[in-house]
């Protein structure tokens, strides 16, 4: 008997299929952030405490924090709440993005998707960590000690601040994503690791430009970031000479 042939699927059906399952990805990363949300709302005047310590344990004396919006008092505390849950939960949602794009992907590049979620992820809460714990406090208690003499009250609104505290965060967190940035791109061949040492120049000044776009317009927090974006290149350098891509010709003698 002869093989009856597949009929093959029509590109509507296939676009139509990819679609639902994006739509099931976001379902579920969704899911996991809003779990989290509603299990921490509960502490969410504890939460924003917590991330305002550092500007409170700088400000003078009889200093305080503001509100000027009518709901900023409960809205604010709910973002940061939400901002938690959506950290907490990113493993969940980095891994429903992989669920989708895995079938796309070649053998050799799914064995690094693992590496990088985990160092991804790690990298990215390191960043987090490195403005919550100096940045913040450094650039807070400058502020406070350039202020004095100006004999200015530093009453921070909390909106503002929040404003701030995320921006801050996602500069760092990213900025803090080099190295992997740099090793995916060796790894798979975009581009060959002597050019990233011999663009080594621009990268420092570009780091330098990058600092003062996304941070706040004072020299200290440019420096902070930008020294660590310069550090974390290079580090991305020396990590990636252990993922070069053997060369052609040792491949095929092997």
């Amino acid at each position: 008997m002869s093989e009856i042939p597949e009929e093959p699927v029509a590109p509507e059906e296939n676009f139509f299929t990819h679609l639902v399952e994006l739509r099931d990805r976001i379902i579920k990363a969704s899911i996991s952030v809003i779990v989290l949300f509603f299990g921490m709302v509960y502490w969410a005047p504890d939460i924003f405490q917590l991330l305002a310590r550092p500007l409170l344990d700088v400000l003078p004396k009889g200093a305080h924090m503001i509100v000027t919006d009518v709901t900023g008092s409960f809205f604010v505390p709910i973002k940061v709440t939400l901002m938690a849950a959506f950290v907490l939960a990113l493993p969940v949602v980095i891994y429903q993005v992989w669920a989708f794009v895995a079938p796309g992907l070649y053998q050799h590049e799914k064995k690094l998707v693992i590496p990088l979620v985990v160092s991804t992820y790690t990298l990215f809460l390191i960043g987090m960590a490195f403005a919550y714990l100096l940045v913040f406090p450094t650039v807070f208690s400058f502020m406070v000690s350039y202020n004095e003499p100006l004999g200015a009250d530093m009453s921070t609104d909390i909106d503002k601040y929040l404003s701030f505290a995320m921006t801050t965060f996602l500069a760092f967190g990213f900025t803090f994503e080099v190295p992997v940035v740099v090793v995916v791109l060796v790894r798979l061949r975009m581009v060959k690791l002597e050019k990233l040492k011999e663009i080594r120049p621009y990268i420092i000044v570009g780091a330098f430009v990058v600092a003062a776009v996304v941070t706040p317009p004072d020299v200290l927090s440019q420096l902070l970031l930008a020294i660590p974006l310069c550090v974390l290149y290079e580090l991305g350098l020396l990590i990636a000479r252990f993922y070069q891509p053997k060369e052609e010709g040792l491949e095929e003698n092997q």
